[in-house]
């Protein structure tokens, strides 16, 4: 039996076990029939192999299965016996033989013997495989991620590691396992690493690798007492390429804001200075001393209403946009920022519903917004120290699409949900926000002619949720010049709250012989036209009070037959919100500062209509 326990001590599979185990019970008790079965973890039959049909034999281990216990029984002058495969905490199986004689005592001790050494032997072989799957699985695991991962122990060695680490280091995985880490990593990275090591838990620590971005964490291990620490490598090149990027993105987005809002500024005085030198031009009473001089004035007033059209146009390349699913940018988004908020036990889920239609947007911008707010939620989890969860859900909202990015942080109070819009203004510590945030992407959203809202409540999260309208068919429908006809007497209304403006408008309009009326805002311009008939309305778009639109969409409830007379004037054609308006609507409108030619060119328009 000694002969038999050293010969299994290497093997590895039940089915080479089992064969020996038959040739040493055989050598033993002499030729005969011996069957062994095998039961799983679940005490079903795993395996059989031997004599397991002989009709001996067969019923005699099904009762040894059941019974745990040995048993024997004669049969045509056979005896047949079976004992029990023991293991630690169920069955393992049973081990049968058919012997030509009466059984003794010695015969079971015997047979119990080879069954005790075989159990023990089909246990280590199962817990080696067992060990063997998970380490398998852990291995799976870890070489499906790109991000290097190693276990060092108390001595700085490592222990095991992940098939990026191996490539990082340059080596095989096999040789990778008793090294130091620092015959692994470049030298310039030590001091990083050991910095890592010294706070386990801490932040990232920043590595160069030429135009790359390596950040090392260090976590302890699961097993305190051991001293084992995991180093976690990421490589966050293209990520802070794209946080550079958005960055970028958005101090253009703030220069054209900038722009739009100088361009409305100086297009309302060079809409008068215009007007006014080209009406002077017109006239006859113009002593010849002063052409000269006025001819200069019409030059350079064209001159720097030229450089705002410039600086518009460079407003507008900013702000491109095109035709594209809301998809790709979440799942883009969601990608970016999922191994990171995995680490910080932030999960990151999508909710996208399938045939969301197209929009008319800036990608870049739009991912920019998702970047602030999926940020702004793993910091609202984070105060709260424990793990939590962002939802990213897409929408059909009316003709567009709504996204809802939800946390489980740490949420608001009404006071400061007022003001989370606001430039400036931030919960953050000093240095760790500039207030800037949620203010650009609300600038963003209404560009886009959409919104964004917040719903939150002290500890029970926060949603923001973003609304972006569906695509916007057709074009603004600019004056054209038409030939020259005749003119005839028309009533015009015009709104607009620079009084220069309206002092060059009507100057100009009488002195070509129509009737004008004038009102400084969208509320007073409202009753005028209400109260009058006009055969033309001209409404500037932003003015206090009441802007044009809400102007134009009150009289389009209470006169439609009066809003189908308006025509636009605006300095502000860089806005998203204004071009979506403008398209929508479609209606005439002219760009500030807009020409005498241009203003006759709309009056004959609607003379001739």
């Amino acid at each position: 039996m000694v002969h038999f326990a050293q010969g299994i001590s290497g093997s590895l599979r039940p089915h080479s076990l089992f064969d020996r185990l038959a040739q040493e019970v055989k050598a033993t008790f002499g030729p005969c029939p011996v069957a062994i079965i095998a039961l799983d973890q679940q005490g079903l039959e795993e395996s059989a192999s031997g004599d397991v049909s002989h009709p001996a034999l067969a019923p005699l281990l099904l009762e040894v299965l059941r019974s745990g216990a040995p048993a024997h029984r004669s049969y045509q002058r056979l005896t047949a016996l079976a004992v029990p495969l023991p293991g630690r905490r169920s069955l393992l199986g049973a081990l049968g033989l058919v012997l030509e004689r009466e059984a003794a005592a010695v015969d079971t001790r015997t047979l119990e013997g080879f069954a005790a050494i075989t159990a023990v032997a089909l246990e280590g072989m199962r817990l080696m495989a067992a060990a063997n799957d998970r380490s398998r699985d852990w291995e799976d695991a870890v070489d499906a991620i790109n991000l290097a991962v190693c276990i060092l122990d108390r001595g700085g060695r490592v222990r095991r590691s992940n098939r990026a680490f191996a490539e990082m280091a340059g080596v095989p995985i096999p040789s990778v396992v008793g090294r130091s880490w620092q015959g692994l990593v470049p030298e310039e990275w030590r001091e990083g690493i050991v910095r890592a090591l010294a706070s386990p838990g801490g932040e990232a620590v920043e590595l160069g690798r030429g135009t790359r971005t390596i950040a090392v964490t260090a976590f302890p291990g699961a097993d305190m007492a051991s001293g084992h620490t995991v180093l976690l490598f990421e490589d966050q090149t293209d990520r802070r390429r794209l946080q550079d990027r958005l960055v970028q993105s958005e101090k253009l987005t703030a220069i054209g804001q900038l722009i739009a809002g100088v361009a409305h500024d100086l297009n309302n005085p060079l809409t008068s200075v215009v007007g006014f030198a080209d009406f002077l031009a017109e006239s006859a009473d113009v002593p010849p001393r002063i052409r000269e001089p006025l001819r200069v004035i019409q030059q350079e007033a064209e001159r720097a209403s030229q450089i705002v059209k410039n600086l518009l146009s460079f407003a507008r390349r900013q702000e491109s946009r095109q035709s594209a699913a809301i998809r790709p940018i979440i799942e883009a988004t969601a990608g970016l920022f999922r191994n990171q908020l995995s680490a910080e036990s932030v999960t990151l889920e999508t909710e996208i519903e399938a045939d969301l239609p197209e929009l008319d947007l800036n990608p870049n911008q739009i991912q920019q917004v998702f970047v602030n707010l999926i940020q702004n939620a793993a910091h609202a989890i984070a105060a709260t120290g424990r793990p939590g969860t962002i939802r990213l859900r897409a929408r059909r909202w009316m003709d567009g699409v709504a996204v809802d990015v939800v946390d489980d942080g740490i949420g608001m109070s009404a006071e400061i949900a007022e003001h989370v819009f606001e430039p400036f203004f931030t919960t953050k510590p000093e240095h760790q926000g500039t207030g800037l945030g949620l203010s650009i992407c609300h600038g963003i959203i209404k560009e886009h002619g959409g919104r964004i809202t917040l719903s939150t409540e002290p500890g029970q999260g926060s949603t923001f949720t973003v609304e972006l309208p569906g695509r916007v068919r057709g074009t603004i429908q600019a004056p054209e010049p038409i030939p020259d006809i005749a003119e005839r007497s028309i009533r015009v209304l015009v709104v607009d709250d620079e009084p220069h403006i309206l002092h060059y408008i009507r100057a100009t309009l009488e002195a070509w012989g129509h009737s004008v009326t004038t009102a400084s805002d969208g509320l007073e311009g409202l009753e005028r036209a209400i109260a009058e008939p006009f055969d033309l309305i001209i409404s500037d778009l932003r003015m206090p009070r009441a802007g044009g639109r809400e102007f134009y969409a009150e009289l389009e409830r209470r006169s439609p037959e009066a809003a189908g007379r308006v025509a636009f004037s605006t300095g502000d054609t860089v806005r998203g919100d204004t071009l979506a308006f403008l398209e929508s609507r479609r209606r005439p409108c002219l760009q500030k500062p807009f020409s005498l030619a241009e203003l006759r060119n709309l009056l004959r328009d609607v003379a001739r209509g």
